[in-house]
């Protein structure tokens, strides 16, 4: 029986029709297609020529999940960049499916956890086993064009999700240079606080950069004149985190201050949301810099800054550290939640 999943953000829509194997019970794709959102009036006129033209040799799915990047209600989504109105019921009839479900994109991988594959992660911290502690809950952070930050409960077969917006808390600065970036990005952004995933996301680290080189000894840096560019064009800023990584890993001095500013502040805030959560079952690093940052992961700067928690640093060292290598694991988390939906119909 086929199953279809969807990941669908305000930029491209990611559609797979899936199977579920005898012996397997993680899903196995047997197509998938990205389509750009821009260039399609409406969803369901992507998922009509999705269904209808590119699988149509095919058989028709049963159950369907769509992970939604915007506001959730009753089953309808709003995709804001966009101006879509989604409603699950009405192409759940309109696409003849038995069950359909809009979830937020992020707190879906919740389902995907259970059913990952050793390729599609890396383990940073085995953890140590609490007989006392409830290794069922788990929780999920991951930083990409946004913060997002998912729990959930995970027993056997058996998943409960708690949606989360703790990528909005504070930001709270740990040197003076940490909170000299914040008041400048107070003043540049003219809010009156600073969240997490102004700082903690691809687009905070594009801010960490604009701000070093708004300094004086940053004033022939080459980026300078691409800043000037990026405020006129919304794509040239999408494509800012990648050139400052790469800046960084040709040996710019000034994109490896940023890029260790960048990394300082989310693993701190790791730490924190480990202790808050008590996620003894694991601590998952997901979203679309997880992958590009896995050596970070793994150095000093970050262990020195996730353990940097007091008299509580020893809980963290028995809470496991995992992060997610698979860039399409929103994908594979909505397809897993299709296919739980097959039994619940």
């Amino acid at each position: 029986m086929n199953f279809l999943a969807c990941d669908l953000g305000g930029t491209k829509v990611l559609l797979g029709i899936f199977e579920k194997l005898i012996n397997d019970d993680s899903p196995k794709l047997i197509f998938k297609k990205k389509y750009i959102s821009s260039e399609w009036d409406s969803f369901d006129l992507i998922l009509e020529d999705f269904l209808k033209n590119e699988c149509k040799n095919i058989a028709h799915p049963s159950s369907a999940c769509f992970a939604v990047a915007g506001p959730l209600s009753n089953n309808n989504a709003k995709i804001i960049n966009l101006s879509w109105n989604i409603s699950g019921n009405t192409l759940q009839k309109k696409f003849n499916l038995k069950s359909c479900e809009l979830i937020n994109d992020f707190a879906v991988q919740i389902y995907g956890i259970p059913y990952l594959k050793k390729d599609q992660y890396s383990t940073i911290q085995n953890g140590s086993y609490s007989g006392v502690a409830n290794n069922d809950f788990h929780t999920i952070v991951g930083a990409g064009t946004g913060l997002g930050i998912a729990r959930g409960i995970i027993s056997g077969s058996n998943v409960k999700v708690l949606a989360s917006e703790g990528g909005h808390i504070e930001y709270s600065p740990k040197s003076e240079l940490e909170w000299e970036l914040k008041v400048w990005l107070k003043n540049s952004l003219n809010v009156e606080r600073i969240s997490c995933e102004r700082i903690v996301s691809g687009t905070g680290l594009s801010r960490i950069a604009e701000w070093r080189l708004s300094k004086s000894d940053a004033k022939n840096h080459p980026l300078q004149k691409y800043f000037k560019e990026v405020k006129i064009s919304d794509a040239l800023r999408k494509e800012l985190p990648e050139k400052i990584c790469n800046l960084s890993k040709e040996g710019d001095q000034l994109m490896i201050e940023v890029e260790r500013i960048w990394l300082g502040a989310y693993s701190s805030l790791l730490g924190d949301v480990a202790l808050q959560e008590l996620c003894f079952g694991g601590l998952w690093i997901s979203g679309g810099t997880a992958p590009k940052h896995f050596k970070n992961f793994k150095s000093n700067l970050f262990t020195k800054q996730f353990f940097d928690k007091g008299r509580l640093k020893d809980i963290l060292k028995t809470i496991p550290i995992n992060v997610i290598l698979d860039e399409e694991f929103g994908l594979f988390s909505a397809a897993c939640r299709a296919k739980m939906l097959i039994k619940t119909t």
